[in-house]
């Protein structure tokens, strides 16, 4: 193995011309003049697959990690395979060979082999480098003796006379390259290069790791089956970087079509023809029916009415099953012939199979047809019709019809389906995506196993932003904006063109979890430890990786420090463009280790949490643009395991201890982030078991990394960059913010396992100092949306949700204090610019485990979170104080199975609420059925007796909820709240209240177990009970809600405590004994700068005295006057309601929220007037029969004209029509099309017109039917067009969609006139009636 050393430094040299890929080196002059921004020394933008070009517009990091501009060469080192003096290297298959690339030793790998192990390593002493040392800051860097501080760009290859060196040769069109061994150890200044930044790998290249769990002695450090690398340690590995991964730009349906696939069989019971009728624009059938013209002489006549019925133009498909002729009559045998085309209708005999695929009106050149002969024998073959037909959107599908004999069997069927694969409609760019690549589409449903995997197929007709799957697609995958919230879904590449595996048994065996597990979950892992020189992977597959034992994960970064400039890194260390998928332990795993970037990596289907980060003490670390999807539960830690696990896995608990797995368990994430100090920025978490993005606290580091930090550090810590993130189809919540970990080992007193999920609080403050102020921890452009419980959970204080989106959540928002008084000082939690929606028009798919499948809110059956009775709630409030501002609630109404509202409160909650929660400028659609619900007794709510269900309360602040300005809101039954003004809300359960409120904190002690009982003096007979809330601690406490300036009564159910302490929270003025307080409070707290006022109560009572209580000490007088709510009705709000008609994951792009609405005949003779477009807040009023255009320019949204075609009274129309388009509507426009009550329309059966808008084929007006279109004119055809064009007995037409501006593919001048904008105001809405005006220019 040793080779001479060759004595010279390696060079990037220009390839030759076999095998050539353009020059590898750029000239000197092009070194010195290359400049890019670098975070951390790397980039953090969109090139080479990375985020869609604008997608990051966060605020500034912090200052650690702040973009830097600096200097560095465009060289990224040498092309490592060009190095002169490697030496070519094929040594075979030899799995018992301990293979040692020592000092001096400088290979290329020129062929694939296989060895037990493989050591790469700097054996020497003479002029080796210190082992594990790294660039010292300031230092001379190898390579052209650039100081480190200037970003470097890549590792430097050194001279073979001082490493052991190992690098793959690329050759592009030979054959791949795979090395197998047990394990590969780099360490002590070895290095293994596969490619380099500058010349990414262009061949194929693999590392297959191999052997059983039960196989051969585990390395010290680093366990069996591994790449590892240790102190000096060098692995580069730069694969090609295609497009990591996108979004859908267009919603792909269950079999690549609209409506679905249709497939249908029959044996016997389907004697005669047999007729399925389709629309040729959606491939959709209309109707079905079969007419036994074997036996019934009359069902010839009732075929014809059939066919009579159905709008000329439709697609027919029919098939003969058994036998069709005995009674098919002449009269009806030339109807087929002379609508369908056919040319063997007329001579068919007894049981002859025969099938057609035709359109009804069309001639024989349209249809397809077939016929077998009839062989007593009972065997004919099959009679097979198909022909192809084109949707509007483009896509091309196929009708089969079939019918036969097999084995004395009839046989007959139809079949709609796309032809010769799907094409999907993707966001970006995705030219480097391959044919033979393949991808996952995440779920956009409640249910993560919603993704689909599928091969990508050769697309010579694809755009750059397409790519055509192999196979058909289960479940729907929404490609749109819903409702003001982007529900496009993730679409992944999991094909590099290196590949790292673990070799796998066929099933699971041994010690390995199988009680759990079917399949072999040993795979392979990559482990870096502290103190390597240089770790940079990209463009590289990680497949079968992982194992079901702590500390052997996919990628595992472990106690590596700071990787990054502070740790002397003069390349920070990176993770980019990685595709982990179906492995068996996590997917990242950041163990103290600080400063690495993960970019533009995908974990897929692995077991655990996925990015992981594991003692607590890991921070700077910056997660961006990255996708986990199907993160599925894990043995390995409590928090990872499901609940048949957690109720297995007892070893580490003490005695008899049985865990609680709602609370012990079942918090499996796929980010889990153990510190708030690390930055997550336009992330997406697709579907885990548990939770899509956690912050978890841990009280103390644990682990490796006891004591790093004082106690309670992690939760004082301030939140890194939150920005652009997505979460959906989580079971259990999208974001979570909270609880904590066990830090104390099991023992007597707290039985459970280490490490088992605990309760902690954030607080974030200024240095993680308690003592300095606050410092809010903001969430920024959220988007939550199908989640099972909750979109997003949030406790602790300050944290600030903004410009959000929350849809289809069991629970939007939910935010929670950070605890109660007197432990809570004052903080508070606020939502605000963002968007809720209840039931959305993401009606979802049945199957993949998505347990719940009713009726919504519109009467059409869509998926639903957590059961069909689960009351939904947008705004949950759950004690306080909270704040919501300029928010929009989209489509919460109740329906008989279930409760909806707008804003609700926890369940069964007997915690306190404050009364400065509050609202303002919050805009209710009329979509909104029940904007406030307080829970009734019943199934969820219980008996809605609770502490807290008694005192829920919030603050109305400019009426924007309620109507009324001022008033509060709290539950009927709360008598603690009424007075005479008070104007009682039935379904509510609610009562609305002006006045001064307030809460009184109480704490009794000796005994501590009591039921306080207080009622106002004014309503004696409405006492409030209360229970408290026993927390452990020494005494008891309840926070009622009072009002001020009234008498109140306290009572208990047993003998008064010997020790009762009132403090006043919130409290100005007297209180009950009509002692005042000295200062007045300020600002959120409870307390003033002087401190916290109380009143303390001590009785001393001798065992056998006997007590009792005046019912009502205060002399009667009539209820104190207040402003009746009635009085003061709250006006217009033209600035309620999120500024942004939309949320999406692409902000700096603007959309305008379209929805047309077109009337057919039937609609008109129900006496519904008028069709209407609306354009946001702007409603286009059309009610003469017709067509109603509506022109707005792409790139300003302005409104450029409208214009009206009658299509009754117009002789010309269609030409009319066309003229139009063709001549007075611009290129880049958006067009909008409705109608009302269309007729015939004069001058054309076929309006290839349309065409010019972007339909794919021309349009067939249906007499007395329903049009509507978003069409565009332009060079583009973007994947948002659309087109209904629906016969007279169908719904009429109806289309909602929100349309971006100014695109790239518009070609919109960068000079755009704004001035031109149309002033599209939400509140109200402008009626603007369709007049004719005149096209402008």
């Amino acid at each position: 193995m040793q080779v001479e050393d060759a004595g010279l430094p390696g060079t990037c040299r220009a390839r030759g011309a076999s095998g050539s890929r353009g020059s590898s080196c750029p000239s000197r002059r092009t070194r010195r003049r290359s400049w890019s921004w670098c975070r951390r020394g790397t980039r953090l933008g969109a090139a080479n697959g990375g985020s869609a070009s604008g997608r990051y517009r966060a605020p500034p990091l912090p200052s650690a990690s702040r973009p830097r501009r600096c200097r560095r060469p465009s060289l990224a080192g040498p092309c490592p395979e060009a190095v002169p003096h490697l030496v070519p290297w094929r040594p075979g298959s030899d799995t018992r060979r301990a293979a040692v690339v020592g000092r001096g030793t400088a290979l290329r790998l020129e062929s694939s082999a296989a060895f037990h192990s493989l050591v790469i390593r700097d054996g020497g002493k003479r002029g080796r480098r210190r082992p594990g040392a790294r660039v010292p800051r300031g230092a001379a860097h190898r390579w052209g003796h650039l100081p480190a501080r200037l970003c470097a760009h890549p590792a430097p290859l050194r001279s073979p006379r001082h490493a052991g060196m190992l690098v793959f040769a690329d050759h592009p069109h030979g054959p791949p390259i795979t090395l197998r061994a047990r394990y590969i150890l780099i360490h002590d200044g070895g290095e293994l290069h596969i490619g380099s930044e500058r010349c990414p790998y262009d061949s194929r290249a693999t590392i297959s790791l191999y052997g059983r769990a039960t196989e051969g002695a585990a390395v010290e450090g680093f366990g069996q089956k591994f790449v590892g690398v240790g102190r000096g340690g060098v692995l580069e590995l730069h694969g090609r970087r295609p497009r990591s991964w996108t979004l859908l730009d267009k919603t792909l349906h269950p079999g690549g079509l609209r409506h679905g696939p249709y497939s249908s069989e029959r044996r016997w019971s389907s004697r005669g023809l047999n007729l399925r009728v389709l629309d040729g624009g959606t491939a959709r059938v209309l109707a079905a029916g079969r007419f036994d013209t074997h036996l019934r002489p009359g069902e010839g006549r009732r075929l014809r009415a059939f066919l009579a019925r159905q709008p000329p133009g439709s697609v027919v498909a029919a098939a003969v099953g058994d036998s069709a002729a005995r009674s098919l009559t002449p009269e009806t045998r030339l109807l087929l012939r002379d609508r369908l085309g056919s040319r063997f209708i007329a001579r068919l005999g007894y049981r002859q199979p025969w099938a057609l695929v035709g359109i009804l009106g069309g001639d024989q050149l349209s249809t397809a047809e077939d016929k077998r002969e009839y062989h007593g024998n009972g065997t004919t073959g099959l009679a097979i019709a198909k022909r192809d037909f084109l949707t509007y959107d483009g896509t091309r599908f196929t009708v089969t019809a079939f019918s036969g004999w097999i084995k004395g069997v009839p046989h007959n069927g139809f079949k709609v389906e796309v032809t010769k694969g799907i094409i999907i409609h993707l966001v970006d760019e995705v030219t480097s995506w391959l044919p033979g690549d393949r991808i996952v589409i995440a779920s956009t449903d409640y249910s993560m196993h919603q993704a689909e995997e599928f091969n990508l197929l050769p697309c010579p007709e694809c755009k750059s932003n397409q790519v055509k799957i192999d196979g058909n697609p289960l479940y729907l995958h929404m490609g749109e904006v819903i409702d003001g919230v982007d529900m496009r879904a993730e679409v992944g590449l999991l094909t590099r063109n290196i590949l790292i595996q673990g070799e796998m048994e066929d099933a699971c065996y041994g010690q390995n979890q199988c009680q759990f597990f079917s399949f072999d979950t040993f795979g392979g892992h990559i482990k870096i430890l502290r103190n390597f020189s240089s770790v940079h992977m990209s463009g590289v597959e990680l497949k079968n990786m992982g194992q079901q034992i702590l500390g052997s994960y996919p990628v595992h970064f472990h106690l590596a420090e700071d990787v990054d400039e502070r740790g002397g890194y003069g390349r920070p260390t990176y993770l980019d463009n990685l595709a982990i998928h179906h492995c068996f332990s996590r997917c990242v795993a950041i163990h103290g280790t600080h400063g690495l970037l993960v970019k533009d990596t995908i974990g897929y289907d692995t077991l655990g949490h996925c990015f992981f980060l594991e003692d607590g003490t890991e921070q700077r670390n910056t997660f961006y643009h990255n996708l986990g999807l199907l993160t599925r539960p894990g043995t390995i830690l409590p928090s990872d395991r499901s609940e048949l696990m957690c109720l297995a896995i007892r070893s580490h608990v003490h005695g008899n201890y049985t865990p609680v797995p709602s609370t012990d368990c079942m918090a499996v994430s796929t980010f889990w982030i153990a510190n708030p100090n690390n930055n997550l920025i336009e992330n997406a978490a697709a579907g885990a078991q548990d939770v899509g993005i956690w912050y978890i606290f841990h009280r103390v580091p644990t682990g490796q990394s006891e004591g790093r930090y004082p106690e309670g550090q992690a939760e004082h810590t301030p939140l890194g960059v939150f920005y652009n993130n997505r979460v959906h189809s989580n079971f259990k919540a999208g974001l979570f913010i909270g609880k904590g970990v066990k830090t104390t080992r099991a023992n007597a007193e707290d039985p459970r396992e280490y490490l088992t999920v605990d309760n902690a609080r954030f607080r974030p403050h200024q240095d993680a100092d308690p003592e300095k102020p606050r410092v809010p921890a903001v969430i920024d452009n959220l988007i939550a949306f199908k989640n099972n419980d909750h979109g997003a959970w949030a406790r602790g204080g300050d944290i600030i949700f903004r410009n959000s989106g929350f849809s289809d959540n069991g629970i939007g928002l939910t935010l929670a204090s950070d605890g109660t008084f007197p432990t809570d000082e004052g903080s508070s939690l606020e939502v605000t610019r963002s968007i809720f929606v209840g039931e959305s028009s993401n009606f979802g798919s049945q199957g993949g485990q998505n347990s719940y499948w009713g009726k919504g809110a519109n009467g059409e059956y869509r998926t639903l979170p957590r059961n069909k009775t689960f009351p939904i709630r947008g705004f949950q409030i759950y004690d306080g104080p909270v704040r919501m501002a300029r928010c929009t609630f989209k489509k919460f109404t109740p329906t008989v199975d279930r409760h909806s509202s707008a804003i609700g409160f926890f369940m069964k909650n007997s915690w306190q609420i404050s009364p400065q929660n509050n609202v303002s400028q919050i805009l209710m659609e009329k979509s909104v059925g029940l904007k406030v619900f307080f829970g009734r007794p019943g199934q969820w709510f219980g008996n809605n007796d609770n502490d807290g269900d008694k005192m829920s309360i919030f603050h109305d602040l400019d009426g924007s909820v309620t109507g009324y300005p001022d008033t509060f809101v709290g539950r009927a039954d709360n008598y603690l709240l009424h007075h005479p003004g008070c104007l009682t809300v039935p379904r509510w359960n609610g009562v609305m209240c002006t006045g001064k409120f307030a809460q009184l904190y109480i704490q009794a002690r000796r005994p501590k177990n009591l039921t306080l009982s207080i009622a106002r003096a004014a309503y004696p007979s409405h006492p409030v009970r209360l229970q408290g809330v026993n927390r452990g601690a020494p005494y008891q406490q309840y926070q009622p809600v009072v009002m001020l300036e009234q008498d109140y009564v306290i009572q208990w159910d047993g003998r008064a405590p010997e020790d009762v302490i009132l403090y006043p929270i919130n409290f100005n003025r007297y209180l009950f004994v009509r002692l005042q307080a000295h200062e007045a409070r300020e600002g959120h707290s409870y307390c003033s700068q002087r401190g916290c006022e109380r009143i303390k109560i001590t009785a001393h009572m001798s065992p056998g005295d006997s007590w009792s209580c005046d019912p009502n000490p205060f002399p009667e007088r009539p209820v104190a006057a207040q402003h009746p709510v009635s009085q003061r009705p709250a006006g217009l709000c033209r600035a309620c309601g999120a500024p942004q008609v939309a949320i999406t994951s692409t902000p700096s792009v603007e959309y305008i929220r379209i929805q047309i609405q077109s009337l057919s005949r039937v609609d008109t003779q129900n006496h519904l007037t008028s069709a209407f477009i609306k354009v946001n807040g702007t409603v286009f009023l059309f009610n003469s029969s017709g067509i109603f255009f509506l022109v707005l320019d792409a790139c300003s949204g302005a409104v450029v004209s409208r214009w009206h075609f009658d299509t009754v009274a117009s002789e010309n129309a269609a030409h009319a029509i066309a003229d139009y388009v063709q001549t007075s509507i611009k290129e880049r426009s958006l067009v909008l099309v409705c109608s009302r009550s269309i007729t015939d329309v004069v001058g054309s059966s076929e309006m290839s017109v349309f065409t010019r808008l972007g339909s794919s084929k021309p349009i067939v007006f249906h007499k007395g039917g329903s049009f509507a279109m978003l069409g565009y004119k332009g060079q583009a055809k973007p994947s948002w067009i659309k087109v209904l064009n629906h016969a007279g007995y169908q719904k009429a037409a109806s289309l909602q969609h929100y349309i971006p501006l100014k695109l790239k593919e518009y070609q919109c001048p960068a000079n755009a006139d704004k001035s031109l904008r149309f002033a599209f105001s939400q509140i109200p809405s402008e009626h603007i009636p369709a007049k004719a005006v005149a096209p402008r220019g």
